[in-house]
């Protein structure tokens, strides 16, 4: 107490209208920090496509180079995705190391489960199907993301 006997503190109403304001205040927080959760899942949707395409096209330089077996009948892209990660033989190398064109395989960061493997969450393109409707095949010639969802260029995950 204070020596004229008076209490001093904050009145209910004071408190109210602090618990209020910061309500407001965090529900117009909460949409913007959605649209920074988004645009890094996005930034991470495109390096993973540039790192997975760039090892891609590695990995078909080198068939093409001979340093990987590859048969009269086909193109020289991978055959599985896990091709690029697990590593193949150098056949032009006498001790046969292996070649690995990329460390680790990127997963979907659209792709919702994460008990799939990170070769399934992506879709793959085959050399012989059609730009505008991607089917897989005996080789991967492309990944797309399978999400339906819309970026926010306007432009499906899927087009990317």
């Amino acid at each position: 107490m204070s020596p004229t006997g008076f209490c001093r503190g904050f009145t209910l109403i004071e408190l109210m209208m602090v618990v209020a304001i910061m309500g407001i205040l965090a529900s117009a927080a909460m949409p913007l920090g959605e649209m920074v959760v988004r645009r890094e899942k996005e930034r991470e949707l495109r390096t993973a496509l540039r790192q997975i395409r760039a090892a891609i096209d590695v990995y078909k330089q080198a068939a093409d180079d001979g340093k990987i077996e590859k048969k009269a009948d086909e193109t020289g892209y991978p055959r599985r995705l896990e091709d690029l990660d697990l590593g193949l033989d150098n056949v032009k190398d006498p001790d046969k190391k292996k070649i690995f064109f990329m460390r680790r395989l990127p997963r979907d960061p659209m792709f919702v489960d994460p008990d799939v493997p990170a070769a399934e969450t992506w879709g793959k393109r085959s050399y012989a199907s059609a730009p505008d409707s991607p089917e897989e095949g005996d080789d991967v010639y492309d990944v797309y993301s399978l999400s339906e969802k819309v970026g926010l260029n306007g432009i499906p995950y899927n087009q990317w």
